[in-house]
């Protein structure tokens, strides 16, 4: 299987499927001497391990992360760091159901088709359990940038909307209700929400916004790896994940240039960012900020008409531990990617001029 790595300087692989032994990661390229606060690592595991709240799926996993390499008396070597989260509460048997069935709108069907075999067990290396190794190389890719800050929260629930801008919310808000809004009211209206979808045996997705702040000018490479290209491929790398936009975005489309444009200030920053901090594919000093949107997870608790391995049409019904909304749980996995990929075109930066 290709494409288990990202990043080119400053790079993370995973490997691990979810009702194996472990996960973990090769973080390479972090360069020698970085003090690593390990508590902070914790911190973001907690913020997307299962089990947090009555939202998420109830699978109990303390998701501790063990390092293995590359750092020593709490700073970084320069060597690789290797780092296994070990799983702990598998429950294998949920899954015996689907092991000659597809799930619609899952991989079971295409990891089938194209490996022509699969891990069904929680969907083996297509769950997004991997996601915990991105978290744990992104809280490291965190305290790299210390002077950048990256804050990401939960902008909509299905058909509710927070329908604010990053600028008119409080980030403090964040973490003090499960569903990671900013605006306490709509956090408990979108809470209310998913518990009626899980009673139902249904899912629902959502949107996840991000605003990076403080990135200096010059992050980012003009042709091929543009910044927000770049964003766009680690958000869309994340499971579930349907859309992504910056700035302006889509709504931009139907704006004219001269109310589209950011016109400048004397010290180079613009009166307006519909730029969304990116110009020419290089971060122009201005806050970044995109939305990620999540599709509702497959698994439902319903039956569905489905095939099997030989392209009998079967029924089926969800079974196991799963996210009513997967929403909340991917604030601090949009976080850890976008510190990823910031650190490495910080250091790739380093290389651009003497």
């Amino acid at each position: 299987m290709a494409g288990n790595s990202f990043g080119k300087l400053f790079k993370l692989t995973t490997f691990g499927e979810s009702h194996g032994e472990a996960i973990g990661g090769i973080l390479d390229g972090c360069p020698a001497g970085l003090e690593i606060d390990l508590e902070l690592v914790q911190h973001d595991m907690d913020r997307r391990k299962p089990g947090q709240s009555k939202i998420v799926t109830q699978r109990k996993e303390p998701d501790t992360v063990k390092f293995l390499s590359g750092i020593f008396e709490g700073k970084t070597t320069g060597t690789p760091i290797g780092f296994v989260i070990e799983n702990a509460n598998q429950k294998s048997k949920d899954y015996t159901h689907i092991k000659d069935v597809y799930r619609p709108s899952h991989a079971d069907y295409t990891y089938d088709q194209k490996y022509g075999t699969r891990d069904y067990r929680g969907g083996g290396r297509s769950s997004a359990r991997e996601t915990a190794c991105r978290v744990a190389a992104g809280a490291i890719a965190k305290q790299l940038l210390p002077e950048v800050k990256i804050t990401a929260y939960t902008a909509a629930v299905g058909e509710i909307d927070l329908k604010k801008s990053y600028k008119e919310v409080d980030f403090s808000e964040i973490e003090k209700n499960p569903v990671r809004c900013p605006d306490p009211a709509i956090a408990r209206e979108m809470e209310t929400f998913i518990k009626k979808i899980r009673s139902e045996g249904d899912t629902v997705g959502g949107v996840v916004e991000c605003v990076i702040q403080d990135v200096p000018v010059g992050l980012g490479e003009p042709v091929f790896d543009k910044l927000h290209a770049v964003l766009g491929q680690a958000m869309l790398s994340i499971n579930a994940v349907k859309g992504f936009e910056y700035g302006s975005g889509f709504a931009g489309a139907a704006l004219k240039g001269s109310k589209h444009n950011d016109l400048f200030n004397e010290d180079g920053s613009t009166k307006t960012n519909h730029s969304g901090g990116v110009q020419g594919g290089i971060s122009n000093g201005m806050d970044i900020y995109f939305r990620v949107a999540f599709k509702p997870v497959a698994t439902i608790m319903q039956k569905q008409e489905t095939i099997d391995s030989n392209g009998n049409k079967r029924e089926m019904q969800g079974k196991g531990r799963h996210d009513p909304c997967v929403v909340p749980r991917a604030v601090p996995i949009v976080e850890a990617m976008a510190a990823l990929v910031l650190a490495d075109f910080y250091l790739l930066n380093k290389t651009s001029k003497i």
